[in-house]
């Protein structure tokens, strides 16, 4: 260095230099949606996705039906509109994604944030799988007939029959050449857990395509995601709706519509239909997981936040078990598997009733994919997004969001691996049981509720809501955050406690032990976060216990309001 240069000059020329070293790059901007049009799209994804026409039905079916839809609407007013506004409320109003936000409102709590972003990252991992298996059907839809609707496949049984061609004198024995491609060509399914078997490479390979494409729908962000649901949002409705009306026509449509509507009152007292009902809830709207949150802080400060797909999905589902419980002779509640496969089932056998089948089948795959692709986007979204709010001048640079976005899409992949093998269907539903519903969402909903409505305040946040869009929320939505709320999501998680049942698949196959452990790991693994985050801001802390749970309790000094 030139010492006759002043230090005024010097530090100039050293700070042009850093600037152009490729590890000192600006940050690039946070960003915001295009328009409120992409938002609004962005949360219909999320809440309008497969958790709606692949997972209630299948629920309902498993349930009971109509007797599902009781708690369903309880939840639905005392938690899932509350925790909704909750959610789209706190991301716009602090302008961060799921971890930061707990950290600007409640450091105490950010492990809330931690454990939310690990629950959306185990949930890609078992969705994706979903998408594979539409994608497997969609390619099979390019036949000159419909490999699900005949009986002459290598892999058909000799029980094998067409559900169109036979009646009811039929041997109740025979099985659907639906089911059986289901079954036997797109899982090749073990007859349990402790049979894992091979890997399926053309599911494998499907996997990685649905990955693929996810990556480049969030590759850049907000800028990328906002775009891709004008597609992915609006072509789902035009199909259900088809599917609706032709399920409508069917014979004994009627029948399957009062078992979905009409409540058996006895299956009220298990628990298990309570705890399915409440955290479908949660699922289908995308709550306790910060996807709302993630995507409400991309908007301005000043948009409105505020703005029946399970319902519409349920009678078209509904109606075609009717007309093939009438085909069959048999009750509804035994027609077909209750799991995860139950749309994969009901709707290609809907398909085979319509006009050039070949075509609607690829029309309601190209439908289920847009779905998943919705919702898993939407969710690799958030993890980016709590990611890079944490650590901002580590990932905004150059392109090492896209690199950590491409090591996370791998990872997944590479975990998601022996949820396509033979026995990856069991090990779907565990993953589904244990991280997407039970007692995690529950207990997350609680906590929520506890540190906005008590410690950080409803009616602060209430004021928060007001300065940003002009109103406060309802008096009842504060009451909820309160009281409601947590109480009812308390009772459901003790009930659950005191009755707890095995978990079953298709309704029959009980797991062994051995296994339950894997979905307490993937449950506690998350929840874990939360004290574990507590402990080590209290070490950090400065005074005694009582002052450091005070200091760390309060909201940051640079939100944009703090009127109580």
């Amino acid at each position: 260095m030139d010492e006759s240069l002043s230090p005024a000059t010097q530090n100039h020329i050293n700070t042009m230099a850093s600037n152009l070293l490729p590890n000192k790059q600006p940050c690039v901007e946070r960003g915001k949606w295009a328009s409120k049009t992409e938002f609004i799209l962005s949360v219909a994804g999320a809440v309008i996705g497969l958790g709606n026409v692949w997972r209630f039905p299948y629920l309902c079916y498993k349930n009971g039906g109509g007797a599902f839809f009781i708690p369903y609407l309880l939840f639905l007013v005392t938690c899932g509109i509350p925790l909704f506004v909750l959610e789209t409320g706190l991301g716009q109003y602090t302008s961060q994604g799921g971890i930061m936000c707990w950290r600007k409102v409640c450091p105490l709590f950010e492990g809330m944030g931690y454990a939310s972003t690990m629950i959306i990252f185990y949930g890609c991992i078992s969705y994706v799988v979903i998408l594979a298996w539409a994608f497997f059907y969609l390619f099979s839809s390019f036949s000159g007939e419909l490999p699900w609707a005949v009986c002459n496949n290598t892999w058909n049984s000799n029980l094998c029959v067409v559900l169109n061609d036979y009646n009811t004198t039929r041997n109740r024995t025979s099985s659907s050449s639906v089911i059986e491609f289901w079954r036997k060509r797109v899982l090749n399914i073990s007859y349990g857990i402790e049979e894992m078997g091979n890997i399926q490479w053309e599911l494998c390979l499907c996997m990685l395509l649905s990955w693929t494409i996810c990556y480049f729908c969030v590759w850049k962000g907000v800028r990328s995601t906002g775009k891709a649901t004008y597609i992915t949002a609006t072509f789902p409705f035009a199909m259900l709706f088809v599917l609706l009306i032709r399920g409508l026509t069917l014979p004994g449509a009627l029948h399957g519509i009062k078992y979905y509507l009409y409540p058996n009152p006895t299956r009220l007292a298990d628990p298990q239909v309570w705890m399915d009902a409440g955290t479908q809830i949660f699922y289908s709207y995308a709550i306790c997981l910060g996807i709302l949150t993630t995507l409400g802080s991309y908007n301005k400060y000043n948009n409105n936040c505020y703005s029946g797909t399970s319902f519409t999905s349920g009678v078209a589902i509904f109606s075609v078990l009717g007309y093939m419980s009438e085909k069959q002779g048999i009750d509804i509640s035994s027609v077909a598997e209750s799991g995860p496969g139950l749309v994969f089932i009901v709707y290609p056998q809907a398909i085979t009733l319509l006009p050039f089948p070949q075509v609607w089948a690829v029309c309601f795959f190209t439908m289920i994919i847009l779905l998943g692709i919705d919702g898993q986007f939407v969710g690799l979204e958030s993890i980016m997004t709590s990611l890079t709010d944490v650590f901002p001048s580590q990932i905004r640079k150059g392109y090492r969001r896209e690199l950590l976005l491409f090591l996370i899409c791998a990872l997944s992949f590479l975990i998601g691996l022996p949820l396509v093998s033979e026995g990856g269907a069991y090990l779907l539903q565990i993953f589904d049981h244990y991280v997407c519903s039970g007692p995690v969402l529950l207990l997350m909903a609680i906590l929520q509720s506890v540190v906005i409505g008590w410690i950080y305040g409803a009616q602060r946040f209430s004021n928060n809501i007001a300065d940003m869009i002009g109103y406060k929320p309802l008096v009842l939505v504060q009451y909820c955050w309160l009281y409601v709320t947590p109480a009812v999501c308390s009772g459901t998680f003790i009930f659950l406690l005191m009755k707890h049942s095995p978990l079953r698949f298709n309704n029959s196959y009980v797991y062994p032990k051995w296994a339950y452990s894997i979905g307490w790991f993937l449950a506690t693994s998350s929840l874990v976060m939360i004290p574990f985050i507590m402990v080590c801001k209290l070490v950090h802390g400065k005074g005694n216990l009582w002052e450091r749970i005070k200091t760390i309790a309060q909201p940051a000094d640079d939100l944009p309001v703090t009127a109580k």
